[in-house]
This record gives structure tokens, C-alpha cells and sequence, in this order.
């Protein structure tokens, strides 16, 4: 008989010992909780989506400049909106969001580095005589003195920390295309307001002019109805429209002084500071031709866009960070350091403390509670993804309605411009006929002040030219471009065009 065993019966307790840790990761592994069936359902839009070649063809455009503003109203509005963004308080709001959001990105690069920490305490307590004390300290108040120095590091085997970083990253993007959305947002309020207040100047001196010669149209009406030549009724219809005139006269001083109040609320000051900005000019008209390749091209020009697009980039890479709560957590920590009950050997070699060793967190089953954390997390990406969707749709609705609406103004406006041409030319004949004695100085004041009534429809007409001048700009971007303020989602691992099966891509290849 054999009393000694072959080298393979020998090593057969060695290979069943590699085979059962191989099996037991494994089933550790089997075992974890587990995300099936919780997917999104979400769909992002693509720009190929919106047809708009009839719409909004390219005209070989340009985008708007960052200096549209100086091109809009000059140095005067351009001091304006300068001031604003300085003190407005809602951009104070959108740059606090950016620091936090910055903050959290150094918050989730901490955590993938080693955590250190030191300690010191010293605790008076009664140990109990019946535990596990033995006498002389059972029974007796002592001072239990420690420090320690404390080592911590979470092994990042499923890239939890690195997608927390990237969803920090991408939280910060999206506040700082915000805060450019808010910016331009203000730039573009302030504009319109200034060219409102332009406009109402204008108006208000027009109404002047025309109550002059209201008032003379009144006189030579009284005086016509004592020598007997016109009716009472006449008499009254003329005090009835200089008394009308007098009525929009005082509306629009109103409509100035609000004015000036709410460019002083966008500036974040008092209402004074409104009372200190000059009259304002209307600009010049200026052709707008559209930028080519313009449903593309907008995705990186609108800060509101991109702001929806880094929010869906933080959403899938949360939803990657849900999914690894379902997998093992392992961290290393250890500690070094002195523990004694008596402060004379509190130091002493023999008070030392040495501990240190691997931690293994297994999620097995948790309650549905990682399940509900990662269909939140999924909800909260396909929100997000509606909102990009959303914010798609706006664009090429907002930009179609400014390029439509500017198109009908120019035509509306070189309409009014002929009528205000004819009534000058009626107006120029009467005061022909009157100089050769053929008309009385009652026709030509009226035609004056048809000809001036005339000159407010043109007003106006040009004003709103104006006014959808700053919208289609504002549409457009205001000169925004993501690429070159370095916050392009294009430019990110991920695209915030990713699809359904994207979002839901494991985390790890194999569970």
C-alpha cells in the first residue's frame, strides 16, 4: 500500500481551496442586487428632425457678434447693459450657482484620493463592574486618552467616483451656459426697453407738434362758428380732439416714466437712476441676412440649448453612478496611533495601535431602496431629455417667428412710409393752394396734421422693426458661441444626443 500520496492528490486541497474563493466571488457577485427591467424610455430630438430649408434658408449670414448691442444703440445702451450685468441680481444668482457647482466638482474629485485624518481625544467614564472589566478598573472613573492618524481610500472598481465627477463637470457647464442665457436674456431686455423709451420720446414730441396745430385748428374753428361759418357741432368736434390729443400726450409722459423705472429694476438700481438716461435715438434700419447651416449651427449658439444639453449629460452619468450602488463596495482603511487609560504611558511604545485592513460592502437586498434610487435617477434623465427636446422645439419656433414677423414689418413699413409720402405731398399742395388763395388755413392744418398722424404709424412701424431686430438676434444667440467658451457638449465623452440604449449601457461588462 502506498502511505504517501501522488503530487496530485497532494496539491487536489490547494486547487479546491482557488476553485471555492473563485466560486465564492462569484456568488457574492450573483448575489448582488440587481437594476433588470428599469430602463428610460426617453428619445432625444435630433436637428434633422425640424425642417426648416423653406422656413429659414441660409442667406450667407453671419451669427450676431458679441458687440450687437454697440451695433443696436451704441455707446449709450451699450453703458447700459454694461452696468447691468455688473450689478443685476439675478446674474449675481446665476455666478453663485457657478461657484457652487465648481465646488462640487473639487467635492467629487476628493473622493476618488486617499482620505487622511488625525485625531485626539480624551474621555472621562465609570467603567462598569459588571462587564467585561477587570478589577482594579471595574468600578473606577478613568481617562481614556487616544490619537490617532487615520488612512481611507474607496477602491473605484465600477468608476462610481469618476461619474460623479463627470455629472459635477457637467453640472457646472450647464450653470455656466445658464449664466450666459441669463445674460443675454438681460442684454436683451435692457435693449428693447431703451428702444421703447426711444420710441415713446418720439411719439410724445410727434403728439406735441400735433397739439399745436390742434389748438390753431381749434381757434380758426371759433372763429369761424362767430362769423356764422361753421356749426356748433363743428366747434365741438374740434374741442373734442384737442382734448383727446391732451390725453395721449399725458399717456405717453406715463408710459416714459415706467419706462425709465423698469430700465432701472433691469439695471438693479433705484428708480432715479432711470430718471439720468438720456433720450434715446432709434437706430438706423439694417438688413438681417440668416447664417447658413442653421438648424446645426444653433445647437452650439444657444446657451439655453447647451445648458439643456450638460443636464442631460449629468443625468445618464448619474444614472451610471445609481447603477454601481448595485455592485460590491470595497475600501482599504487603517489606523495608526497611541490609546492608554493613564497619561504617563499615553505615548509609550507599548501604548501603539496599529489597525488596517479591506472593507466589503455587498448590497443583497436592500428593501427596493437602490431600485427606487436608480428609477429616480432615470426619471430624472428622461425630464431632461424632454426639456433639451423642449428647448429644441423653442428655438426653431422662436427664430421662424422673429424672421417671419420682420419680414411682414419691413413689408408693413415700406407700405406706411408710401402713406406718409402721399400725405406729405397732400400737405406741400395745400399749403401751394392756400399761398395762391385757392384753400384756407383750416385745410392746410389738417393735412399738417394728417401728415403727422401718418409719421406716428411710420413711428411705430419702425420701432417694432427694431424691437424684432433685438428678438431675432436674441434667438439666434446674441453672439454666444459654446465652442469657443469651451462649454461645447459636443465635445464630451457622452453626447447629449444619446439614445435610449446609451443611457442604459452597463457600467461593467459582466455582473
Amino acid at each position: 500500500m502506498n502511505l504517501y500520496p501522488s503530487t496530485s492528490t497532494r496539491n487536489l486541497p490547494k486547487i479546491s481551496a482557488q476553485r471555492l474563493a473563485i466560486g465564492a466571488a462569484a456568488l457574492l457577485l450573483c448575489a448582488c442586487a440587481n437594476f433588470s427591467g428599469i430602463h428610460s424610455t426617453a428619445r432625444s430630438n435630433n436637428p434633422d428632425d425640424y425642417a426648416s430649408a423653406s422656413t429659414l434658408p441660409g442667406q450667407g449670414g453671419t451669427w450676431p457678434s458679441a458687440s450687437w448691442v454697440s451695433a443696436i444703440g451704441g455707446a449709450q445702451l451699450q453703458q447700459l447693459v454694461d452696468e447691468a450685468l455688473a450689478s443685476n441680481p439675478n446674474l449675481q444668482a446665476t455666478a453663485a450657482r457657478i461657484a457652487a457647482a465648481r465646488a462640487m466638482i473639487e467635492a467629487a474629485g476628493a473622493t476618488s484620493k486617499p482620505q487622511v485624518g488625525a485625531s485626539l481625544s480624551a474621555t472621562r467614564q465609570r467603567f462598569t463592574e459588571n462587564s467585561i472589566y477587570p478589577p482594579p478598573f471595574g468600578g473606577m472613573y478613568v481617562t481614556d486618552y487616544e490619537t490617532a492618524l487615520n488612512f481611507s481610500y474607496d477602491l473605484d472598481f465600477w468608476g462610481k467616483h469618476s461619474e460623479q465627477l463627470r455629472s459635477a463637470i457637467s453640472q457646472s457647464k450647464a450653470a455656466e451656459a445658464e449664466n450666459y442665457a441669463a445674460r443675454l436674456a438681460l442684454s436683451a431686455a435692457i435693449s428693447k426697453a431703451w428702444l421703447q423709451l426711444g420710441r415713446q420720446y418720439a411719439q410724445l414730441d410727434l403728439t406735441n407738434q400735433q397739439l399745436v396745430l390742434r389748438d390753431k385748428l381749434d381757434k380758426l374753428t371759433q372763429q369761424r362758428f362767430a362769423a356764422g361759418l361753421d356749426t356748433q357741432s363743428e366747434n365741438q368736434q374740434s374741442r373734442q380732439q384737442v382734448a383727446g390729443l391732451r390725453a395721449e400726450q399725458s399717456q405717453w409722459q406715463e408710459a416714459i416714466e415706467l419706462t425709465r423705472n423698469q430700465l432701472a429694476a433691469l439695471m438693479g438700481q433705484g428708480p432715479d437712476r432711470g430718471l439720468k438716461i438720456p433720450v434715446p435715438q432709434l437706430p438706423a434700419d439694417s438688413a438681417v441676412a440668416l447664417p447658413d447651416q442653421l438648424p446645426l449651427g444653433l445647437l452650439g449658439r444657444r446657451p439655453d440649448i447647451v445648458a439643456a444639453r450638460w443636464q442631460v449629460e449629468a443625468a445618464q452619468s448619474d444614472i451610471k453612478v445609481a447603477k454601481t450602488e448595485f455592485y460590491p463596495d470595497i475600501n482599504l482603511s487603517a489606523m495608526v496611533g497611541f490609546s492608554s487609560l493613564s497619561f504617563s504611558q499615553f505615548l509609550n511604545h507599548s501604548s501603539k495601535v496599529v489597525v488596517g485592513g479591506p472593507a466589503l460592502h455587498l448590497p443583497i437586498f436592500e428593501g427596493g431602496a437602490l431600485r427606487a434610487q436608480l428609477k429616480g435617477r432615470v426619471a430624472a434623465y428622461d425630464s431632461a431629455v424632454a426639456t433639451y427636446n423642449q428647448a429644441l422645439n423653442d428655438a426653431f419656433h422662436d427664430v421662424a417667428d422673429n424672421v417671419q414677423s420682420l419680414q411682414a414689418a419691413t413689408t408693413q413699413d415700406a407700405n406706411q412710409l408710401t402713406a406718409v409720402e402721399a400725405a406729405e405731398r397732400g400737405m406741400k399742395l395745400a399749403e401751394q393752394r392756400q399761398q395762391v388763395g385757392t384753400a384756407n388755413m383750416l385745410q392746410v392744418v389738417s393735412t399738417q396734421i394728417t401728415w403727422l398722424a401718418q409719421r406716428k404709424l411710420e413711428l411705430d412701424a419702425r420701432a417694432r422693426r427694431a424691437d424684432l431686430r433685438v428678438n431675432l438676434i436674441k434667438s439666434l444667440g446674441g453672439g454666444f458661441d459654446a465652442t469657443a467658451e469651451g462649454i461645447d457638449p459636443a465635445a464630451a465623452t457622452a453626447t447629449a444626443t444619446a439614445t435610449t440604449a446609451a443611457a442604459d449601457r452597463p457600467v461593467v461588462t459582466a455582473h
